[in-house]
């Protein structure tokens, strides 16, 4: 008896506790194309959510697309994940084009809020003439999409044609083809509707408790934030020509400083960047071949050749850059932003880089050796040695052809040898 009334308090204490303890809902929020940092985000986010044993995951998406690579791992993750995950396509006005819709496919949830949209996920640019590199690239996100829409049970047809023919559809369309499970207002009304839903994953059976759940915003690492910011490829690829500009700016301007400091910091963060992004070497290649050739300008008389095949080869790398075939949309450095700084990239090696030059090239004017070229006038006959007078300075002084030269003599100073001028007559 008393057994059975200690089991009746310890059950009446759990139940207190959960009651007292509402579930948990973790939400993660992606409003950027997607890239390594995303990716590591929703990793940590679906673990911290795994750690306080949260309810579920819901990730609030607006992407316009992004890397392949990314999106595999985010898929593979969600796929693969001990814990509900919701994608809910918000607010209004958002997409889930390209990449998104892949990440909305595979959550074990798919919602959106009135007024998006979703689709149009070929995975290359329209501006590529290698048909083989297309076919190929369109068959494997094809193949891709369609296993993930097998295994949530979603459309499997629709989600393929999004692929081959770009194809968008509005919220009430995804859900009349049952490409998503839901339409809901806010995260609250959504909170309400997946509320006592079924799910199946991993994790196995779960009926989820979210209607008073306490939501917990999950945010980036500062780490995050920064690479986020700068893994945009303009971002990535200005850093690299700052970085470029400063160093060679250091380089031909000794002793300037702040220009190679800022030079370095630039260079790191755009390798750290790059390393993140697909690029092509290629590319990279180019972009140093136009900067030689704009170098060379400034010491070998060309009659502009050599800025010209540096613009081309410039502008060829810039495009070049970042391998669009990589991505599950056009991902790569705008026109715009490439003109720009092709322009730049003329002027400061015409004029920066140039002044640098002309300086190391300038005649030393202090010393013995700004001494040489200087016109000075006998004080004392030489004969051949004397002493002249330069610039209201008295020198001892040698005639280079060990002739006399009288006093009051001008001359002009040829060399030196052990702090004696040696000058001739004029």
């Amino acid at each position: 008896m008393k057994l059975l009334i200690k089991n009746i308090l310890i059950l009446t204490f759990l139940v207190q506790v959960s009651i007292a303890q509402p579930s948990k809902v973790f939400v993660l929020k992606i409003d950027d194309p997607i890239t390594p940092p995303i990716s590591e985000y929703i990793h940590d986010g679906i673990e911290a959510a795994i750690e306080s044993n949260a309810e579920c995951v819901v990730i609030k998406l607006n992407t316009p697309g992004g890397l392949l690579k990314s999106t595999r791992v985010i898929v593979s993750e969600i796929l693969e994940a001990k814990i509900p995950v919701v994608v809910y396509v918000t607010p209004s006005g958002a997409q889930a084009a390209s990449a998104g819709v892949f990440i909305t496919l595979s959550g074990h949830i798919a919602a959106m809020t009135p007024g998006t949209n979703i689709g149009a996920a070929h995975p290359v640019s329209l501006e590529k003439t290698d048909t083989v590199m297309i076919e190929k690239a369109t068959n494997d996100a094809a193949a891709f999409i369609r296993t993930i829409s097998e295994k949530r049970n979603r459309n499997v047809k629709w989600a393929e044609d999004a692929v081959r023919k770009s194809l968008s559809i509005t919220e009430t369309e995804a859900l009349k083809l049952k490409v998503i499970d839901l339409i809901a207002s806010d995260l609250t009304d959504l909170l309400k509707k997946i509320d006592s839903m079924k799910v199946i994953g991993n994790f196995g059976e779960k009926i989820l408790s979210t209607k008073n759940a306490q939501v917990i915003e999950f945010e980036m690492s500062i780490g995050q934030k920064l690479l986020r910011l700068i893994s945009d490829p303009n971002i990535a690829y200005i850093l690299l020509m700052i970085g470029l500009y400063g160093l060679l700016f250091e380089l031909y301007n000794p002793g300037s400083i702040f220009p190679g400091v800022i030079g370095i910091i630039s260079l790191i963060l755009a390798f750290y960047a790059l390393h993140t992004l697909p690029v092509n070497l290629a590319g990279i290649a180019l972009i140093i071949v136009a900067i030689i050739l704009f170098v060379l300008e400034t010491q070998i008389v060309s009659h502009g050749l050599l800025t010209i095949g540096g613009l081309i080869s410039f502008i060829l790398g810039s495009l070049m850059l970042i391998k669009t075939e990589s991505a599950l949309e056009v991902f790569k450095v705008s026109y715009q932003v490439i003109i720009v700084l092709a322009i730049l990239t003329f002027l400061f090696f015409s004029f920066a880089i140039g002044l640098g030059l002309k300086a190391q090239k300038r005649r030393t004017t202090t010393g013995l050796e700004g001494m040489i070229g200087e016109i000075g006038e006998t004080i004392t006959d030489l004969n051949p040695e004397g002493q002249i007078r330069v610039h209201g300075e008295i020198w001892n002084a040698v005639s280079i052809d060990n002739q006399k030269i009288n006093e009051g003599t001008k001359v002009e100073v040829i060399d030196y040898e052990n702090l004696k001028l040696k000058v001739k007559k004029i």
